[in-house]
């Protein structure tokens, strides 16, 4: 994983990944609960599918409650949909203001090169802690992958 932050603009992150399957498993996982419940979040926390909202469309809404694993403390997130072009960019927009941005490349061999591009990140989003966390969260889903591809 490659994470970083433009110097001129330090409010904005910007995270490349390539995962080891096609563009459109790796889109279909990002929009769907019953694929999302098995790696949203960062070591330590689960996703319930009844915690998941996708109202995959643009003004739709993309909900998550994740749970701490051991003192079960939610930390709910949520966010409108801005740009849906299945299966290469998904943005939306959280209520902070912060987007989130996501691009999927075929790099034309079985996997997907993914790019996500935040911009309006707050500090405590930007820490070394935040995103080693985020870090976990693309490791669980690489892990994940590979159990769809098998």
């Amino acid at each position: 994983m490659t994470a970083t932050t433009n110097a001129d603009d330090l409010d904005e992150v910007t995270i490349v990944r390539v995962f080891a399957a096609p563009r459109e498993l790796v889109f279909a996982c990002m929009t769907d609960p019953t694929h999302l419940t098995h790696f949203w979040g960062p070591v330590g926390v689960s996703t319930p599918i009844e915690n998941i909202t996708v109202d995959l469309r643009v003004g739709g809404v993309f909900e998550t409650v994740m749970v701490n694993d051991e003192s079960g403390e939610t930390y709910p997130s949520k966010g409108v949909y801005t740009e849906i072009t299945p299966p290469s960019v998904l943005a939306w927009e959280e209520p902070s203001g912060m987007a989130n941005r996501s691009e999927f490349i075929d790099l034309g061999d079985g996997r997907t090169e993914v790019r996500i591009h935040q911009t309006n990140v707050p500090a405590m989003y930007r820490s070394p802690e935040a995103q080693a966390g985020m870090k976990s969260s693309l490791d669980r889903f690489a892990t994940y992958l590979a159990t769809q591809t098998s």
